[in-house]
């Protein structure tokens, strides 16, 4: 008899190199349900993030934990099946990998709402938009709308950055219940992104809670110096919430006449994809 899917276990998502490694992977051997070769080449696929210039066998290996043995063999299939190629001794992804990710994005109404919605946010303050879901640890860029780089690094569909120090994770923080919260804040490990992020898991949980009775988020150079960013949530219909919008700007000019003006957007913009949201 299939297993209940509300009983299967879950694979954490990774937050990090070196994180969610095959080791995560063997509390499901065993399950009929759970194919194992499959998780191996998704966790192979991962090991590309960040990688620009390819990865080796023993990069994979390094990264996924499992037998370089293994590992070729899940390249070469990569390969052979169109989504990767191999210049000597190093593997890079090809564009066809591209369709696994705008499967997810074609098929999920809310992002498809929200591209011209953080296009008016742009176009209305002249300054970026994005939206992002919780996976793991992380925020996930699943939209952006950008008139310039207000980041070091240039943010895009797919962006990961760590939910802790950001507007839009805190928010996304908010919305978890009192257990997922309290579970979070026992695992992660708070760096100090700059010398204004907040690394005392207390301080962090009144700022949480906080967000949680203010209904936005708004964080002052924590992920980066010189960048101010605020967020809110997007919830469906049954009042959970599902994504976050932020607008993010140098701080200079995000003052308090500002702030009054970008939240109200926002709840409009929230208020209006909030009918996409499922």
């Amino acid at each position: 008899m299939p297993t209940d899917a509300k009983n299967r276990k879950r694979i954490p998502a990774p937050s990090g190199i070196g994180e969610g490694t095959a080791a995560h992977l063997d509390g499901f051997e065993g399950d009929p349900n759970f194919v194992l070769s499959l998780a191996r080449g998704l966790k192979v696929i991962e090991s590309f993030d960040g990688n620009q210039d390819g990865i080796t066998v023993a990069d994979a290996a390094r990264h996924t934990g499992l037998s370089r043995a293994a590992v070729r063999r899940l390249l070469i299939t990569l390969e052979l099946l169109g989504y990767a190629e191999s210049r000597g001794r190093s593997y890079r992804l090809r564009s066809r990998v591209l369709g696994l990710g705008f499967s997810f994005i074609s098929s999920t109404s809310l992002i498809a709402a929200a591209q011209p919605v953080l296009d008016h946010i742009t176009e209305t303050i002249h300054e970026s938009s994005s939206m992002s879901v919780l996976d793991g640890d992380d925020i996930v860029y699943v939209a952006r709308s950008s008139v310039h780089r207000v980041m070091s690094v240039d943010l895009s569909i797919g962006s990961r950055l760590p939910a802790y120090c950001t507007s839009m994770g805190r928010v996304l923080l908010a919305g978890l219940p009192d257990q997922d919260l309290a579970r979070f804040l026992e695992r992660i490990r708070l760096k100090a992104r700059t010398p204004k992020t907040v690394t005392n898991k207390s301080q962090l949980r009144e700022m949480i809670v906080r967000v949680r009775r203010s209904g936005y988020a708004l964080v002052d150079e924590e992920l980066e110096l010189g960048l101010r960013s605020m967020a809110v949530p997007v919830c469906n219909r049954q009042g959970r919430t599902v994504a976050a919008i932020n607008i993010g700007a140098p701080a200079l000019r995000i003052r308090r006449p500002q702030v009054e003006k970008f939240l109200r957007l926002l709840q409009d913009a929230a208020l209006t994809l909030s009918h996409a949201a499922r």
